[in-house]
């Protein structure tokens, strides 16, 4: 029988349970921003910001160009269009109310 990757999921999803990392990428999915203007739609620090990307940047979530002194964001289509679509889809489809049954909701 074949091993799941119990560590790399946890790690993997822990990175979107994170509000302020789901917020960004959420974001960031609309456009490519720098971490002042995340910040700003955000409504949080800088540096809280910056600090909650880090782990997406190491897990390639997300990627980072330079633009001239800025360093623009941006999610990484290939990984994060997919599973947004495949929750959507899931809320649709298997959720009561779309999904609106999670608590806190």
């Amino acid at each position: 029988m074949k091993k799941r990757p119990t560590k790399l999921c946890h790690r993997f999803f822990i990175n979107l349970a994170n509000p302020t990392r789901l917020a960004a990428i959420e974001q960031l999915m609309d456009k490519p921003m720098s971490v002042n203007e995340l910040a700003a739609v955000l409504g949080q620090e800088q540096s809280m910001v910056s600090h909650n990307l880090k782990p997406l940047l190491q897990c390639n979530l997300i990627t980072i160009q330079r633009q001239g002194k800025k360093h623009i964001y941006a999610v990484n289509q290939e990984t994060l269009n997919p599973i947004f679509a495949t929750i959507q889809t899931h809320a649709q489809k298997y959720c009561p109310a779309g999904g609106k049954c999670l608590k806190g909701e």
